[in-house]
């Protein structure tokens, strides 16, 4: 019998045994979809019809040829950022409300031919950078550790359904901190891979030189699972990396001995002071490294409100131009959040825009200096708990600097990793960042401190709900199979 909600690894050994069919377990999402996400609004589409075939397909082809690999037959869904043939394709907006693309994204690609089921599209921030909005064709998802609060953004959609055992795993995109943000907040983990490492074709930009694509899942061996499908040279991103793919597995059992972590302490103390609770959780599990052999290191960089000024330069003027015939010609058509958020971007001027990314270049010195004798960084994710949904600033991203943009103004590989909870019984999480291309280390480390602790065993309560239990519905808070 599997777990009430069960990783993507776990399922992937039911169906190699051929203990769970490829068909019940999509069924039974379906199932859970049905019943939880009216709630949560964590879909925008379900494909059921697409679900169903692609379930049946693997099943045939398992049972024929055995499993292609440890994605065959797993239920995932993606951001509504990335392109699906045939499928519709909006990024949360109504501007795209009718966008039915004619080829899927690369990454959606990869993970169909790796064997993935379907089962549909994702809620997001409007075009990665919307902010929690009321004024959108389709709902704003809410956190499924408690429906009042938000799941960040702009993956938010992603880390819900993750989070609530609606999916197995699916995509993100982070531009500057959309997977660590929602995946902190979710209580899920979350990987932005080195810039390069994975292909961006096909997934609705928002700035061409900070955007990242990468796996969202509730443990590092998930997304080290669905990374090794998503990652590798793509000719049709001109972003894209030749630096070879390794098994992201395959030191899982050296644990952390010998490695060699610094930690970021202004970054989460002085800089975006984080909750006691955050604090804490990020000084135990510095505590667990040191324990298990690993070293542990001061370090200090230049203030965070750099590397987040900085971020915020690049990504308002890339932003602009990318929307600016229709910032020009629809504009009453984009929610208010975007609309004034990317209006900004207009402001910039070619002399902050260069210096911008003049002085990215002497950050991403500092970085490879600070990290030449470490092999991890530690930070927070987070500052603290998810805050309540309402209320919230639209200008929240200038008032404190984030904790995420080190690592994507950078372009080093990150992951948010759950340390546990707060004062509020809500998640609290760390961010480790590894060297560029070095992402094995990345999820060998956040492996080995899953295995060690409890959290990985809770989930929000509407999770904890036994997969296949429960009667069919004919309807969904999403939209079925419709493009």
């Amino acid at each position: 019998m599997m777990c009430p909600v069960p990783t993507i690894a776990e399922a992937a050994r039911e169906i190699a045994a051929r203990r769970v069919s490829p068909v019940e377990l999509t069924r039974a999402c379906l199932d859970r979809i049905a019943r939880i996400d009216p709630g949560l609004h964590s879909f925008l589409l379900v494909t059921e019809e697409r679900a169903v075939a692609d379930a049946r397909a693997a099943e045939t082809r398992i049972m024929r040829d055995g499993p292609r690999g440890p994605l065959d037959g797993i239920p995932i869904a993606h951001k509504d950022l990335f392109d699906t043939a045939g499928i519709r394709t909006t990024g949360h907006s109504r501007l795209l409300a009718d966008n039915v693309p004619a080829r899927d994204a690369t990454v959606v690609a990869r993970l169909a031919e790796a064997g993935t089921v379907l089962l549909g599209k994702l809620a997001a921030h409007e075009f990665a950078m919307g902010g929690h909005s009321f004024d959108l064709p389709w709902p704003q998802p809410n956190n499924p550790w408690d429906l009042e609060r938000t799941t960040a953004g702009s993956s938010s959609g992603t880390a819900a359904a993750v989070a609530a055992g609606l999916v197995l795993g699916g995509t993100g995109t982070e531009t500057a901190g959309s997977i660590n943000g929602p995946a902190a907040l979710c209580g899920i983990t979350g990987v932005k891979p080195t810039y390069g490492r994975v292909s961006r074709t096909g997934v609705l930009p928002l700035a061409f030189t900070l955007d990242h694509a990468g796996p969202m899942a509730w443990t590092a061996e998930d997304c080290a699972v669905l990374l090794q499908a998503m990652a590798g040279r793509d000719p049709s991103d001109p972003a894209s990396s030749r630096e070879p793919v390794p098994d992201f597995r395959a030191d899982f059992e050296r644990g952390v001995r010998g490695l060699r972590v610094g930690v970021v302490r202004h970054f989460f103390e002085a800089d975006n002071p984080a909750s006691e609770a955050t604090r804490k959780g990020i000084e135990d599990a510095l505590a667990w490294f040191a324990r298990e052999g690993a070293e542990v290191h001061e370090v200090r960089l230049s203030p965070l409100e750099i590397y987040s000024a900085c971020t915020f330069v690049i990504l308002m003027a890339e932003a602009y131009a990318i929307h600016e015939p229709w910032l020009k010609m629809r504009r009453g058509e984009y929610g208010e959040i975007f609309r004034d958020r990317a209006s900004l971007g207009g402001l910039i001027r070619a002399r902050d825009y260069m210096q911008a990314l003049r002085r990215r270049r002497e950050l991403c010195l500092e970085m490879v200096g600070a990290m030449a004798d470490l092999h991890l960084l530690v930070n927070a994710s987070q500052a603290g708990e998810a805050p309540l949904s309402t209320g919230l600033s639209k200008w929240a991203f200038f008032e404190r600097p984030a904790l995420t943009t080190p690592a994507a103004l950078t372009g080093f590989p990150s992951m948010s990793v759950c340390t546990g909870f707060g004062a509020g019984g809500l998640p609290i999480a760390m961010q480790l960042i590894a060297r560029p291309f070095d992402e094995a280390t990345l999820l060998r480390a956040a492996h080995a401190y899953e295995q060690a602790h409890s959290w990985r065993d809770q989930r929000p309560s509407m999770a904890q709900q036994q997969l296949g239990h429960a009667p069919r519905s004919s309807s969904t808070g999403g939209v079925r199979d419709q493009p």
